[in-house]
Parts: structure tokens; C-alpha cells; sequence
């Protein structure tokens, strides 16, 4: 039986923010900070403007561990990320992730804005069944 290799980065994900996807994203979640669906509140806050939520762009990086290695991953995953700069309306986003070099089992993941600058940077780390089995095409580990 031939072993799958690991991929040696994770297929990305993009996401475009628009008000609407923030709107959508509150009442899907029920999280309706004023931060995220107020530009007049937000205008005045450290902020300066409406940013997306945090975990709606975290999301990519789920879709892109998805992607990559089948829906099944995630149920063992194990994630660890900072949140190092805010998403705005109007941002496009990509979630992505490379192997870690010194970590086995281990990918350095991302969301990073086309001005190729960080949103979110972090590190997964899955199950060792998923890793050599990639998922099958109905997402098994």
C-alpha cells in the first residue's frame, strides 16, 4: 500500500470583506459588537473603523487545513494563533500555511492580506492519521 507524503504547504483560502459578510457573520454567530457592525461607534474607537470578526477570518485557516487534508482533520486539530492586526471592509484575505521545518506534524499557518501583510499567524497541528492519510474524497482521515 502506497503512504501519502505530507504537503509541504496547506491550499489557501480567500475571503474578500465586505459590510454585507460582516452583517451576515453577526447574525450567523450572534455577535453584534458594535466594533464589527456600527461604522459610526467604530469610526470613534482605537480602531477608526468597522474591522471583521476575528474568527471569521480565523475560518480560512479551517477551510485551508479542510482543503488540504480533508474535513475529518479537523476534528483532531490543535491550533494556536495571534490575531497580530485587524481585518477592515474592503480587505482580502488569504489563509495558507508550509510545514514546519523543524516540527513534524506541524504547519506555520496564516491569514495575510494582499498588501502581504499578517492578520493572523499560528501553528497546527494534526493527528498523525490525517497527516499520512491526506482525507479521501468523502474528507476521512
Amino acid at each position: 500500500m502506497d503512504q501519502k507524503v505530507s504537503p509541504s504547504t496547506l491550499r489557501t483560502c480567500s475571503l474578500t470583506v465586505t459590510a454585507q459578510s460582516i452583517q451576515t457573520y453577526a447574525e450567523l454567530t450572534n455577535d453584534f459588537n458594535p466594533l464589527h457592525v456600527d461604522a459610526d461607534f467604530a469610526s470613534r474607537s482605537p480602531m477608526g473603523r468597522q474591522i471583521a470578526h476575528g474568527t471569521m477570518s480565523l475560518c480560512l485557516i479551517w477551510q485551508s487545513v479542510q482543503r488540504t487534508f480533508g474535513g475529518q482533520a479537523l476534528a483532531g486539530i490543535e491550533l494556536d494563533v495571534r490575531f497580530v492586526k485587524p481585518i477592515h471592509i474592503g480587505d482580502t484575505v488569504t489563509a495558507g500555511g508550509s510545514a514546519s521545518t523543524d516540527r513534524p506534524g506541524q504547519w506555520d499557518v496564516w491569514v495575510r492580506g494582499d498588501d502581504g501583510v499578517d492578520r493572523i499567524v499560528g501553528l497546527v497541528r494534526l493527528a498523525d492519521a490525517c497527516i499520512s492519510n491526506q482525507g479521501d474524497s468523502n474528507g476521512r482521515c
